[in-house]
């Protein structure tokens, strides 16, 4: 992301950082989880674009030693994750990717993935629907049923087709705009419970 950290040096950073996370972004997916009672003990956690880390480590420390996550991402964490934990350097948005099957069938997805902003709106906000609604293919590909899907979007002209893409495949769809996310900012995080399973082909 271009420009300077908005972030840098506020209350939540230096919190994280004294914690052991590289980003306050942990503080976001600690209240989706507690709202929504996403992490148990023993899931199977996927963490699609997971650089920095503190989505990665939070959950793993949630599912505890009896769960599986894989984090992937083209970038490397700033933090080590403990096994059975994993991270692997690839493209977390492609269901071809073979490596991505780890640990499935997967009771959470998690994506907190953004766009690298360009200072035009609506060119951010096309950008972040794309890997919103990639990400989801990949958690409804991965997923077991049941199970439950967390994806960052930018608010937008598309933002109602997102929704309803994961109403489609969810029994339950929420919104959830975490206390820490800056006034300013229209992203927002929408969950989806209760997966329904595959559709087969022409259903």
């Amino acid at each position: 992301m271009s420009g300077k950290n908005p972030y840098r040096g506020d209350a939540k950073t230096k919190q994280a950082k004294a914690a052991g996370f590289p980003a306050r972004s942990v503080y976001k997916l600690e209240e989706i989880d507690h709202r929504a009672k996403l992490l148990r003990q023993g899931h199977h956690v996927l963490d699609l674009g997971a650089s920095p880390g503190s989505w990665s480590m939070y959950a793993q420390r949630k599912i505890g030693g009896n769960g599986r996550l894989l984090a992937m991402d083209l970038k490397p964490l700033e933090v080590q994750l403990h096994p059975p934990a994993e991270f692997m350097i690839g493209d977390a948005l492609s269901i071809e990717n073979d490596a991505l099957a780890k640990f499935a069938p997967y009771d959470v997805v998690l994506s907190d993935m953004a766009p690298n902003t360009s200072g035009n709106r609506m060119a951010d906000q096309a950008r972040s629907t794309e890997l919103f609604l990639r990400a989801l293919d990949v958690a409804v590909y991965f997923l077991k049923p049941g199970g439950a899907f967390v994806g960052k979007i930018f608010m937008g002209e598309d933002f109602p087709d997102a929704r309803a893409q994961v109403r489609k495949h969810f029994r339950e769809e929420r919104l959830i705009r975490p206390e820490g996310t800056r006034s300013v900012s229209y992203e927002i995080f929408v969950v989806g419970q209760g997966f329904k399973g595959k559709v087969a082909e022409g259903a």
